[in-house]
């Protein structure tokens, strides 16, 4: 058996959740506290004893006083546990002092959240982020080790004992490599704005979906889109967003965005690397804000969402924002009663499928808002024109008399200009008006 390890299974895992002062009353500090156990869950750990601390004088060198680490090194002797998580944030030197106190490796909550990213990111782009994040978080914690740099390839990064090989890295190497990154996702970020670009010169229009991790967004999503996205019951399943092309009731193509789920107390330099990620957000027509029925603390989980959001310049007020109720399945009869009152409610369930249609006719009739219709004659002939007209428009209607062609369509005024100013020629038979 190596040091803390427990007949060679998983590593195991103590949790103590701080209840600081500052913070006040914390009615969801049980419900916080699960939502930690599920994150180490989610990356192979096993989490064998966990509770909320009161902390009412945190102490500068540990947080917590003596008697509670007294009690955090027993639990791990006794339970053959070799790492500790604190749910909330430590200081460098208190990370430090208490690895050394209670003789096991020290996890804070940006650093349980870097495993998880770490474990979770699949393509390029996500192994960058979370290296950059990783490093900005490592280079304010020179006087400790820190694994999650050490191994590239996945895991958890911190299995070995407390006495395992230290990080050899000074501020400049630190530097050095968070500018090699930097430069690796501008590339990155410059050809994903030449994709959004491509899309908005197609008017392709695009829909992220967005929620708290955990909420059935990627399940959703592959239900929508039929992509397989991972979708396994783990928070933060998806940290790389997955882009898939939809067809809507209107006959047009939308792009639809899955992203990766927020969280409370998310730390600011993990909002920072993960920026580009949410750029699609931020860029999108129409964002689909999705809720978890089942879980009694979504009102705060949505609060945590809307909070994101604005951090990310995203105004509620002007841009389309619809609330889709996932798990509708797991819903009481009251909670669906209630839902069915209110009259923009989005009741679905991604599982069974129940209001899938009707909300893709909710999101192509946010998409055609704004929209004008208009009448063309086109020669029987203009097979190109019909089929730009096809890509642009919401909704199509087409008629053949003699050699000529009846085409009602719906679509943006500034795709009406552009037609018009390609295919001059065109008669039009009625002009664009507010469609309906």
């Amino acid at each position: 058996m190596g040091d803390g390890e427990h007949d060679d299974g998983p590593t195991r895992a103590i949790i103590l959740r701080p209840e600081l002062p500052r913070m006040g009353p914390r009615p969801e500090t049980a419900a916080s506290l699960e939502e930690a156990i599920s994150l180490a869950s989610g990356i192979g750990l096993d989490v064998v004893y966990s509770r909320e601390v009161r902390v009412t004088k945190p102490k500068a060198a540990t947080l917590f006083g003596a008697g509670v680490i007294e009690e955090a090194t027993e639990e791990a002797k006794n339970l053959h546990a070799s790492l500790l998580i604190i749910d909330g944030q430590l200081s460098p030197v208190q990370q430090r002092n208490l690895e050394r106190d209670v003789g096991v490796k020290i996890l804070d909550r940006t650093g349980l959240i870097l495993e998880v990213f770490g474990a979770r990111a699949r393509t390029r782009e996500g192994v960058l982020q979370v290296s950059l994040a990783a490093l900005s978080y490592q280079r304010t914690r020179l006087v400790r080790s820190w694994t999650h740099l050490e191994r590239q390839r996945g895991g958890a990064g911190f299995m070995g004992g407390p006495g395992e090989r230290q990080l050899e890295l000074d501020r400049r190497s630190i530097d050095d490599q968070i500018g090699r990154i930097k430069r690796q996702l501008d590339d990155v970020r410059r050809t994903r704005a030449q994709h959004r670009s491509g899309r908005k010169r197609n008017d392709t229009p695009t829909v992220a979906l967005v929620g708290y991790t955990n909420v059935g967004k990627s399940t959703l999503f592959n239900k929508l889109t039929g992509a397989g996205v991972l979708s396994a019951d783990q928070l933060f399943a998806t940290l790389d967003p997955t882009m898939r092309g939809v067809e809507m009731p209107s006959g047009r193509t939308s792009i639809f965005s899955d992203t990766v789920g927020f969280i409370a107390e998310l730390p600011t330099e993990l909002v920072e690397a993960f920026r580009a990620t949410l750029e699609e957000v931020s860029a999108a027509d129409v964002i689909l804000h999705v809720h978890d029925l089942a879980n009694e603390e979504r009102f705060e989980q949505a609060s945590d969402v809307r909070t994101v959001l604005a951090d990310l310049g995203v105004d509620a007020e002007s841009r389309v924002i619809l609330d889709v109720y996932n798990k509708a399945d797991a819903a009481t009869a009251d909670e669906r009663a209630r839902l069915m009152q209110q009259p923009d409610a989005l009741m679905v369930s991604a599982e069974t499928g129940e209001g899938l249609p009707a909300l893709l006719i909710a999101v192509d009739e946010a998409l055609s808002a704004g929209s004008v219709r208009i009448v063309l004659r086109l020669p029987c002939a203009a097979g190109e024109a019909l089929a730009w007209l096809h890509r642009v428009s919401f909704q199509i209607d087409t008629e053949v008399r003699d050699e000529n062609m009846i085409v009602e369509a719906s679509m943006p005024q500034s795709e009406v200009d552009r037609f018009m100013k390609r295919w001059s020629g065109v008669a039009i038979v009625q002009e664009a008006s507010a469609a309906s």
